[in-house]
C-alpha cells in the first residue's frame, strides 16, 4: 500500500511545502483522522467478522487493495468516506423517527444495523439497551448482541457483563439456542473462582426452562452431559465416583422424559455404562417411549406446518391442559409464543391458567410484564397486569408506575382508555379504609377520579375526536362511592347534574339510577325532584318514568303530591302522544312519496319500453312489406340476388377439419371485389377460417383467456410467447365475429395438465394496458354451477384490505410502504375491467401479527393528500340466488319463462306477429319453468284470414 501511495504521489505535481507550527498542526490533525477512521474500520471489521468467507485474511483483502490498478488509495478512502457520510445522515433520519416516535420496532432494527457497520460501540450499545427496554428481543438479535459483546470481553469484568446480557436474553422467550450458548460460554469461565458451580448452575436452570422440548431439549442435556463426562476424566481417585454417578443421574433423567431420538441415548448408555442398566431405568425409559408416541402427531403437524402455526400450538395447548402436568403446559406455552407473540388473546389465556393455576409470584408477574410489553396496544393486558400486581402484593408504587406506562401505550380505541382508568380506580378503592372521615388513599382516590375525567374529555377526546365513555360510567360509578362509601350525598348530587348535562337527560335508566340512589342514600324530597326533571326530560321511555313516579307519590306522598303528579304525567304523555303522531305522519308521508316516484320511474320506464317496441314493429312492418313486394315484381330473379342469411358462430374458433363439410362452411367469393384496405383483408381472411366443433376431451389441457383488447393485432402471435413461459403451446384459437373482428378472448391449448395449470398463474397479467382473466376450460352447460374466482371471502388475518387509495398510486410504491412493517408475501391492486385503478388493494403478510402491526401503523396515513384506511381482509358473503328443488313450485307467483322466449326478456325480443295472428301452443310447459297453465273453459275464435295489404295496415296503425 506504501508503495502504491508512493507511485500515485510521484506521478503528481509536488505542492509547496508548508513550514512552520501550521504545517505541524494540520499535520497532526491529518494524522489523527487517519488514526479515528482506521480504527473505525478495523471495529467495522471486527463486528462482521462472521460475513467473511472461510480463508480470507485481513492481509490479503488489503494487498488486493493496495495492488488493484483500479482503486488506488486515494479512490479508497474516498468511497469509505462517502459511504460513512450516507451512514451517518441515516442515523440521524432514525434516530429523528424515534424521537417522534419511541416504539417504532423496525427503527430500531435499523438504527443498530447501521450503528454496526459503522463501529460505533457505545452507541451500538446504547440503541440496544434502548430498544430492550421497549420491546422483548427476538432470538436472532439477542445472538447478535452476545456475539459483539463475547468477541470483545477481555476480563473477568467484562465477562460479569455478558453473563448479565445472558441472564436478560434468557427472560424474554424460551430459546434453546441462546441457553445453549450460555451454557458453553460458562463453560470458558470455568478456571475462575466458582466457575464450576456457576456452569452446572446454568445448565441445571436450562435443564429445567427447555429440558422438556421434545425437538430441541436433547442438545441441553447432551452439553451437559458431555461437560460432565470430562470433568470425570479429569477427576482425581477420591472425586471420582462421585463424578462418575453425576453421570448416570443425567442419563437416567433424560431417559425418563420423551425426546425425539431417545433410542440413541439408550444405546449410548448402555455402551459407556459397565454396570447393567437398573430395572427402575428401562421401566421409565418404555413409559417415556409410549408418552413420545402421543406428543408425535402434534410435534409432526408442527414440523409440517408453516410459521406462526397458531392453529397447531392451539391444538397441541388443549392436549397439554387435559394431561394437566404443569411443567408441560408452561413450555407449549412459552413454545407457541416465540412465534405468536403479537397475538393477545393468547397471553390472556396463558397469564388466565398461571393466575388460576400455578399462582406463583415470580411466575406470573414476569409473564403479565412481558405480555404488555408484547402487545403495548392491548388494555385487557395492561388491566391484568395491574390485578396481578395487586393480587400479589406489589408496592403501590410500582402499580402506579406501571399503570402511567399503560397510559403511554397508545391504545387503539377510545373505550380501551375507560376500561384501564376503571382497573386503576377500583385498585385504589380497594386501598381506602372508609371507616376514617379522611385518609391520604381516599384524596388520592378522588384526585384520580377528577384526574380521569380530565384525561378522558381532553386526551382521549382529541385523539379519537369522542371521549369513550358517553355514559359517564366513570362519574357514575364516583357519585356511588360518595353516596353509599362517604355519606356525601352532596357530592354525589353535583356529579348526577353533570352526568346530566352530558347528553344523558333524556335516557329514562339514567333517571332512575339517580332516582334509586337517592332512595338508598338520600331523602323523599329529592327523590321527588329527580323524578319530576325526569318526566320532563325523558324522551325515550316517559311512561316508564311517569309509572315511577305515581307510584311514589301513591305509597308515600299527599294528596296535593298525587294530583301533581298525575297532571305532570298526563300533560307529559299527551305530549309525547303528539309528537308522535307528527313523527308517524311525516314518516308516512316521505314513504308516500317515495312510493309516488318509484311509480312515476316504472311509468317512465314502460312508456320508453312501449316507445321502442313501436318503433321495431314499423320497421319490421315496413322491411316486410318491401320483401313482399320484391318477391311478388322479382319472383325468382329477387330471391337468387338476396344474401344469405348471417350464420351463427360458436364462441369456440377449434383445429381445422378436412372434407366437404369444411369446405361447405366458407363463405361464396361471388363476384365481390377484394377491400382496399389491409386491415378489411386480414379481416376477410379471419372470418374464412373453417369453423368445427369443440372436442371437450382437451378441455383438461386448455385454458380460456377473456378480457383481453378488442383491438388486439394478430391475437395467436401475441399471446403465444407470453404462454410458453409456462410449456409447450399446441395451439392459441382467438374467436372472432362474423365481420372477422376479435372478439376479445381465445382459447390455448397445452400438451399435458400442468402446463395448464401453470397457465393459470398468468391471471390478472396486463396486456396492452388491461388485465388479462385466465380461467379454466369448463364447459357451463355440463357443470351451470362452475365459478372461478381465486380471491377469498372469508376472514383473514394474515391480509389487509387497503381503500382510499389514490389511483396514480402504483404497486411498487405501496409496497415500499407495508415492507416497512413486515414481510410482504402478495400485494394486489385491485382494478376494473379495462385496467384502471379502483383506489383498494390487498396486502398479504407472512403472519397475523406484523399484519396486525400494520393496521395499526397504516390506518389513517395520508399517501398524496388521500387517507387511506387499513383494516382485516372480512369480505362480505356472496350472495347466491336461491335455486327451487326438483319437484316442487316455486313459492311466490312466478311467470312463465316461455311468456319472453327462451332467453327471457331480452331487448330484441320483439314480438313481429300481431295476437290476432297468433296461435295458442299445444305444447305442455314443463314442471321447472312453473306450474302449467289451467287450460281455457272456451275455445278462441279462429282469426280470419288476411290479404297482405291488411296485414301491413294492421302493422303500421297506431
Amino acid at each position: 500500500m506504501a508503495t502504491a501511495t508512493a507511485a500515485t504521489s510521484a506521478s503528481e505535481p509536488e505542492a509547496e511545502p508548508k513550514t512552520g507550527p501550521e504545517a505541524e498542526e494540520e499535520e497532526e490533525d491529518e494524522n489523527e483522522a487517519k488514526a479515528t477512521r482506521t480504527k473505525r474500520k478495523m471495529l467495522t471489521l471486527e463486528l462482521g467478522w462472521d460475513q467473511r468467507e472461510e480463508g480470507e485474511s485481513d492481509g490479503d483483502g488489503e494487498y488486493a487493495m493496495a495492488s488493484s490498478p483500479e482503486n488506488s488509495p486515494e479512490d479508497c478512502e474516498w468511497e469509505f468516506e462517502e459511504e460513512e457520510e450516507k451512514n451517518q445522515l441515516e442515523i440521524e433520519r432514525l434516530e429523528e423517527q424515534l424521537s417522534i416516535n419511541v416504539y417504532d420496532y423496525n427503527c430500531h432494527v435499523d438504527l443498530i444495523k447501521v450503528l454496526r457497520l459503522e463501529g460505533e460501540l457505545d452507541k451500538v450499545r446504547a440503541a440496544r439497551q434502548k430498544m430492550s427496554e421497549i420491546f422483548p428481543l427476538t432470538e436472532e438479535l439477542w445472538l447478535e448482541w452476545l456475539q459483539d459483546e463475547v468477541s470483545m470481553a477481555s476480563d473477568g469484568g467484562d465477562r460479569e457483563h455478558v453473563y448479565q446480557l445472558f441472564e436478560r436474553a434468557v427472560q424474554d422467550y424460551i430459546c434453546p439456542n441462546i441457553w445453549l450458548e450460555y451454557g458453553q460460554y460458562s463453560v470458558g469461565g470455568i478456571g475462575q473462582k466458582g466457575g464450576l458451580e456457576k456452569v452446572r448452575s446454568v445448565f441445571e436452570r436450562a435443564l429445567s426452562s427447555v429440558g422438556l422440548h421434545v425437538t430441541k431439549g436433547l442438545a441441553i442435556w447432551e452439553a451437559y452431559r458431555e461437560f460432565e463426562s470430562a470433568i470425570v476424566e479429569a477427576a482425581r481417585e477420591q472425586t471420582f465416583d462421585s463424578q462418575l454417578e453425576k453421570v448416570h443421574s443425567l442419563f437416567r433423567r433424560q431417559l425418563a422424559i420423551p425426546l425425539y431420538d431417545m433410542e440413541a441415548t439408550f444405546a449410548e448408555y448402555e455402551e459407556w455404562s459397565e454396570d447393567p442398566i437398573p430395572e427402575s431405568v428401562i421401566q421409565s425409559y418404555n413409559k417415556a417411549l409410549q408418552q413420545l408416541e402421543k406428543y408425535k402427531p402434534y410435534e409432526e403437524a408442527l414440523l409440517q406446518a408453516e410459521a406462526p402455526r397458531l392453529a397447531e400450538y392451539q391444538s397441541y395447548i388443549d392436549f397439554e391442559m387435559k394431561i394437566g402436568d404443569p411443567a408441560r403446559i408452561q413450555l407449549i406455552f412459552e413454545r407457541a409464543l416465540v412465534e405468536n407473540c403479537l397475538v393477545p388473546d393468547l397471553w390472556i389465556r396463558y397469564s388466565q391458567y398461571l393466575d388460576r393455576q400455578l399462582k406463583v409470584k415470580d411466575l406470573v408477574l414476569s409473564v403479565h410484564s412481558r405480555a404488555v410489553r408484547n402487545c403495548p396496544w392491548t388494555a385487557a393486558l395492561w388491566g391484568r397486569h395491574l390485578l396481578a400486581m395487586e393480587r400479589h402484593g406489589v408496592d403501590h408504587e410500582e402499580i402506579s408506575a406501571t399503570f402511567e406506562k399503560a397510559l403511554s401505550a397508545g391504545f387503539i380505541q377510545a373505550t380501551d382508555y375507560v376500561e384501564i382508568w376503571q382497573t386503576y380506580l377500583d385498585y385504589l378503592r380497594r386501598r381506602v379504609d372508609f371507616k376514617q372521615d379522611s385518609s391520604k388513599e381516599l384524596e388520592e382516590l378522588r384526585a384520580t377520579f377528577a384526574r380521569a375525567l380530565e384525561y378522558l374529555e381532553q386526551e382521549v377526546e382529541e385523539r379519537f375526536h369522542e371521549n369513550g365513555d358517553p355514559s359517564c360510567v366513570v362519574m357514575q360509578n364516583w357519585a356511588r362511592i360518595e353516596a353509599r362509601l362517604c355519606n356525601n350525598m352532596q357530592k354525589a348530587r353535583e356529579l348526577w347534574d353533570s352526568i346530566m348535562t352530558k347528553g344523558n337527560a333524556k335516557y329514562a335508566n339514567m333517571w332512575l339510577e339517580y332516582y334509586n340512589l337517592e332512595r338508598a342514600h338520600g331523602d323523599t324530597q329529592h327523590c321527588r325532584k329527580a323524578l319530576h326533571r325526569a318526566v320532563q326530560c325523558t324522551s325515550d321511555y316517559p311512561e316508564h318514568v311517569c309509572d315511577v313516579l305515581l307510584t311514589m307519590e301513591r305509597t308515600e306522598g299527599t294528596l296535593e303530591d298525587w294530583d301533581m303528579a298525575v297532571q305532570k304525567t298526563e300533560t307529559r304523555l299527551a305530549r309525547v302522544n303528539e309528537q308522535r303522531l307528527k313523527a308517524a305522519e311525516k314518516e308516512a308521508s316521505l314513504a308516500q312519496q317515495e312510493e309516488e316516484k318509484a311509480e312515476q320511474r316504472k311509468k317512465i320506464r314502460a312508456e320508453k319500453r312501449a316507445l321502442k317496441k313501436t318503433r321495431g314493429a314499423d320497421k319490421a312492418g315496413k322491411r316486410k312489406v318491401e320483401d313482399k313486394e320484391e318477391d311478388e315484381w322479382g319472383g325468382e330473379e329477387g330471391q337468387a340476388k338476396q344474401p344469405p342469411k348471417r350464420r351463427r358462430v360458436e364462441d369456440r374458433v377449434l383445429p381445422e377439419a378436412d372434407g366437404e363439410a369444411g369446405k361447405q362452411g366458407k363463405w361464396a367469393a361471388g363476384d365481390v371485389a377484394p377491400p382496399a384496405k389491409q386491415k378489411e383483408k386480414a379481416a376477410v381472411a379471419r372470418r374464412d377460417l373453417l369453423k368445427v366443433a369443440h372436442d371437450s376431451s382437451k378441455d383438461s389441457v386448455t385454458v380460456f383467456v377473456s378480457n383481453l383488447p378488442y383491438s388486439l393485432e394478430e391475437p395467436a402471435a401475441r399471446l403465444k410467447p407470453l404462454f410458453e413461459e409456462c410449456g409447450e403451446v399446441v395451439e392459441v384459437r382467438p374467436v372472432f365475429s362474423n365481420r372477422g373482428d376479435f372478439r376479445g378472448y381465445c382459447y390455448v391449448e397445452f400438451p399435458d395438465e400442468a402446463a395448464a395449470l401453470q397457465a393459470l398463474r398468468l391471471d390478472r397479467t396486463s396486456v396492452d394496458g388491461r388485465p388479462m382473466f385466465v380461467s379454466p376450460c369448463v364447459d357451463k352447460s355440463k357443470h351451470p354451477d362452475f365459478k372461478v374466482f381465486r380471491y377469498s371471502t372469508a376472514l383473514e388475518k394474515h391480509k389487509l384490505f387497503i381503500s382510499g387509495l389514490p389511483f396514480s398510486c402504483t404497486k411498487e410504491e405501496l409496497l415500499d410502504i407495508c415492507k416497512a412493517h413486515g414481510t410482504v408475501k402478495d400485494l394486489r391492486l385491485v382494478t376494473n375491467r379495462a385496467g384502471k385503478p379502483k383506489g383498494l388493494a390487498y396486502v398479504e403478510y407472512e403472519n397475523e401479527s406484523q399484519a396486525s402491526q400494520a393496521v395499526m401503523k397504516m390506518d389513517g396515513m395520508t399517501i398524496r393528500e388521500n387517507t387511506i384506511k387499513v383494516a382485516i381482509s372480512n369480505p362480505p358473503q356472496r350472495k347466491v340466488p336461491e335455486k327451487p328443488e326438483a319437484g316442487k313450485a316455486p313459492r311466490g307467483p312466478m311467470v312463465p319463462r316461455q311468456i319472453y322466449g327462451a332467453r327471457g326478456k331480452g331487448r330484441t325480443q320483439l314480438a313481429l306477429l300481431p295476437r290476432a295472428l297468433q296461435r295458442p301452443s299445444t305444447t305442455t310447459p314443463q314442471a321447472e319453468n312453473g306450474p302449467a297453465p289451467r287450460p281455457a273453459a272456451t275455445a278462441a275464435p279462429e282469426a280470419p284470414k288476411m290479404s297482405n295489404a291488411d296485414f301491413a295496415k294492421l302493422l303500421l296503425r297506431k
